[in-house]
């Protein structure tokens, strides 16, 4: 069996913050998390009950950096609901929040920066400690499973992450190798590797028609390309297959309008995985990935026929729909 990691990066958006008020927080909720709109929620409570109606296991990393700003509570309130679904809650950190937190900001030098790799060895371990403790203060169990915000992570993330007890790492993406992660992993390698003390988990992807890859992504790949993708992973005896979002990413958070393209693309995932052949879904804690015996397995060949079926899609979307 291929087990099909949905992974959803659950988290209140440090760009959307007009002041640091209750009500600010309350229209980051419901533009970040929620995702309420005149047409009703879309955010985690409805990627919840698609995961009950179609017997979907998922993994949420939620940030609780928020709270340096907002309280704990502010955490409780993403966490709660993901917890009495019955899913999977892990770790996220956006590094952001150090430049909103003031004197609440848990390092001694104050120091803030846009990414984890921005900072050192012992500095990051102070920064994923509060994260870590904070989390469990909101209710989640001990996470064993991280992700960096804006995938920002270098090989420093992951020793002070095996430091703090976490065993589990999905900040490498194949397909973005000139992106925000710095950790030492080519793009070439796809599948859960050891590395750096613990367990890396890469994002998947797919191949592109420049012999290049694309991250597989709610919002990056069509419906079409992503059934293929996960059947070509399991038909090569891959273990692991991951996929990514957010819990905003089927709105236009600030026309707070859903994108009806990518809520029918996700619940068409949903419907597809439930009934695959070959392939179940899990999460880090009930199903751990497991390393690769061959790390650097051939993602989804490209297909011209894929790829503008997506560009069709992506035009209609963006156009009807604008960006997140």
């Amino acid at each position: 069996m291929t087990c099909v990691y949905i992974t959803i990066d659950t988290e209140y958006s440090s760009g959307l913050v007009r002041d640091l008020s209750a009500d600010s927080r309350k229209d980051n909720f419901a533009r970040s998390v929620a995702c309420l709109t005149p047409d009703g929620p879309a955010g985690v409570t409805h990627k919840l009950d698609l995961f009950e109606r179609y017997g979907i296991k998922a993994v949420f990393f939620v940030d609780p950096m928020p709270a340096l700003v907002w309280g704990v509570a502010a955490i409780e309130d993403v966490v709660a609901p993901i917890l009495e679904a019955g899913q999977d809650v892990q770790l996220h950190c956006h590094t952001e929040w150090l430049a909103l937190a003031g004197d609440a900001n848990p390092l001694a030098s104050k120091r803030t920066g846009q990414n984890l790799f921005d900072f050192g060895l012992e500095e990051q371990t102070e920064i994923l400690e509060y994260a870590r403790r904070t989390l469990i203060a909101a209710g989640a169990p001990e996470p064993v499973a991280f992700r960096a915000g804006n995938y920002g992570a270098d090989d420093n993330t992951l020793r002070a992450l095996a430091s703090l007890g976490l065993t589990y790492d999905t900040s490498h993406c194949p397909a973005l190798p000139s992106g925000a992660s710095r950790i030492s992993l080519g793009p070439e390698v796809r599948d859960p590797v050891e590395h750096m003390g613990l367990i890396e988990v890469p994002v998947g992807s797919i191949g592109t028609l420049g012999k290049g890859q694309r991250h597989a992504q709610i919002t990056a790949l069509s419906l079409f390309e992503m059934r293929a993708a996960i059947r070509h992973a399991r038909d090569s005896g891959r273990d692991t297959f991951t996929l990514v979002t957010h819990s905003f990413e089927l709105i236009n958070r600030r026309k707070l309008a859903i994108n009806r393209i990518v809520r029918r693309r996700f619940e068409g995932l949903c419907k597809a995985l439930s009934s695959m052949e070959g392939v179940t879904t899990g999460t880090y804690r009930d199903n751990p990935p497991r390393v690769a015996e061959h790390p650097t397995s051939l993602p989804l060949p490209a297909s011209a026929i894929r790829t503008g079926h997506r560009y069709a899609e992506q035009l209609v979307s963006n156009t009807l729909y604008g960006a997140l």
